[in-house]
């Protein structure tokens, strides 16, 4: 029945097809986004550190600095070195 659960979640599925199945049609997309919440893990883990930066420019030079790495990390540079 279309007013069921089952029936909501189906219209849902497809009236999202297209979105859904976008990767198939590029072979560069991933199907899933398990590499950015990886790459974004570190920031959420010290954003209860963050809080606590003496400026608001201290934090955005934080922030670039993480983001720089991060970036470098993903492009198989070694920003250590």
């Amino acid at each position: 029945m279309p007013k069921s659960k089952l029936g909501q979640a189906m219209e849902y599925g497809l009236n999202q097809w297209e979105k859904l199945t976008v990767f198939v049609k590029d072979g560069r997309l991933e199907l899933d986004n398990n590499r950015s919440e990886r790459a974004i893990k570190p920031f959420v883990i010290g954003r209860k550190n963050w809080l606590f930066a003496n400026t608001p420019k201290g934090a955005k030079a934080s922030a670039v600095t993480y983001s720089l790495i991060e970036t470098a990390k993903e492009n198989g540079l070694k920003p250590y070195e």
